[in-house]
């Protein structure tokens, strides 16, 4: 356990507070979180994980501008359901991800687990992607990614890290049911305004 490691808990526990709220400050903390464990996994030789705070960077730049400005007229961002079609390729990338990025790991570098590492890796990538784009289904994947997490890390010794990720499971549960109910209301209430634009108003016939 290290100073930079308790740091990094900190902002990675409010940056997913903040995301659970839909807050846009969620990106700058989530910044400061993904630099510091950059520095965590390297020392601790888990090149993936290593290799995934490094993409995180500019993910939580590309996820702050598109929180800001993806929506219609450039305004904020609704929640969406992902697709079948897109769902089927996110699975055969998280396949094809881990069995390559493992298999690097494993023949050329010295990294300690490289499958389950590459695992937490691509499946942690795709989730973040869809958190930046808002899907709702990033947190079942977050929730998958907990799971696996919080036993590599204890196995590595990096209980904080692992306290961290166990918390992170229980907030990702957090996070699906917000993020429903955010998306239902929104979805209300844009069938409403639907209903009102095609209502048209009533006329009275005349006899000729």
């Amino acid at each position: 356990m290290t100073t930079i490691e308790i740091i990094a808990t900190v902002f990675g526990l409010a940056c997913v507070l903040l995301y659970i709220r839909q807050s846009i400050w969620s990106w700058p903390t989530g910044l400061v979180q993904v630099v510091l464990y950059a520095w965590v996994f390297y020392h601790a030789r888990l090149y993936s994980d290593f290799l995934l705070h490094i993409v995180y960077t500019a993910l939580q730049i590309y996820g702050w501008y598109h929180w800001l400005r993806g929506g219609k007229q450039d305004g904020q961002l609704p929640v969406r359901r992902i697709s079948l079609r897109a769902a089927g390729l996110c699975g055969v990338i998280a396949l094809l991800g881990t069995g390559s990025v493992g298999y690097l790991m494993r023949r050329f570098t010295n990294a300690d687990l490289p499958y389950w590492d590459a695992t937490i890796m691509v499946l942690s990538l795709l989730a973040q992607y869809l958190i930046a784009r808002k899907v709702l289904e990033n947190w079942i994947i977050w929730v998958g990614v907990d799971i696996l997490a919080t036993g590599v890390y204890w196995y590595k010794g990096l209980y904080v890290t692992t306290g961290l990720y166990s918390v992170f499971l229980f907030m990702a549960i957090t996070g699906w049911i917000a993020w429903l109910k955010s998306y239902r209301t929104s979805s209300s209430a844009a069938a409403a305004v639907s209903c009102s634009a095609n209502s048209s108003p009533l006329t009275v016939g005349t006899s000729s």
